[in-house]
C-alpha cells in the first residue's frame, strides 16, 4: 500500500469519526482532533493539532478540553517537564463507548422508560390497544436498558464469549 493510500484511508476514517461525534453529542470538530490523536504516532501539541486540523486555536483548546474531560484524549506535560501540554487518544475504543453507554444512552433510555411508565399508569382501563403497545414499548425499553448495562460492564471479550457459548 502506497503512503498515498494509506493516507486516504486514514482521511475516510477520520471523516467517519467526525460523523459518529456528532451522534454521540459531540461536534465534528471533536471527531477530527479525535481521529487525528488517534492515528498519531506521538502525542500533539495544540499548535501542532493547529497544523493537523486547520483549526484555529482556541477550537483545538476547547475540543481538548472536552475531549480530556469525557475521557476520549488525556492531556499530559511535554517530556523534560517542559511547559507545553501535549495530547493523546485513548485507543481503547470500546472503553470510550462503555463511557458514551453509561453517560448518554443509559441516560436517555430511562428518561425514555420513565416516560413510557407515567403514560401507562395515566391510560383509562378501557384503552386496551394503547396499554398493549405501551406495555411492549416499556418491555423493549426495559430490555435494552439491561442490554446496555451489560454492554457498560463487561469488556467486548466478555460480551463475545458470553454470547458464543449461550445455547439457543
Amino acid at each position: 500500500m502506497s503512503e498515498d493510500d494509506r493516507a486516504i484511508a486514514r482521511e475516510r476514517v477520520i471523516e467517519s469519526m467526525e460523523q459518529s461525534a456528532e451522534v454521540y453529542g459531540l461536534s465534528r470538530s471533536a471527531g477530527r482532533i479525535y481521529g487525528v490523536l488517534y492515528f498519531s504516532e506521538e502525542p500533539l501539541s495544540i499548535p501542532e493539532l493547529v497544523d493537523e486540523t486547520g483549526y484555529a486555536k482556541s477550537t483545538i483548546s476547547n475540543v481538548t478540553r472536552t475531549l480530556t474531560r469525557i475521557g476520549m484524549i488525556y492531556r499530559r506535560s511535554s517530556e523534560g517537564g517542559g511547559r507545553r501540554v501535549q495530547y493523546t487518544a485513548e485507543r481503547e475504543v470500546w472503553f470510550i463507548l462503555q463511557d458514551v453507554f453509561q453517560q448518554y444512552v443509559q441516560r436517555e433510555i430511562q428518561t425514555t422508560l420513565r416516560t413510557v411508565q407515567r403514560a401507562q399508569a395515566q391510560l383509562p382501563d378501557d384503552s386496551k390497544n394503547e396499554t398493549e403497545r405501551i406495555e411492549e414499548l416499556r418491555e423493549t425499553y426495559e430490555d435494552l436498558q439491561e442490554i446496555v448495562t451489560l454492554a457498560s460492564e463487561f469488556t467486548a471479550a466478555e460480551l463475545r464469549d458470553a454470547l458464543e457459548s449461550y445455547d439457543r
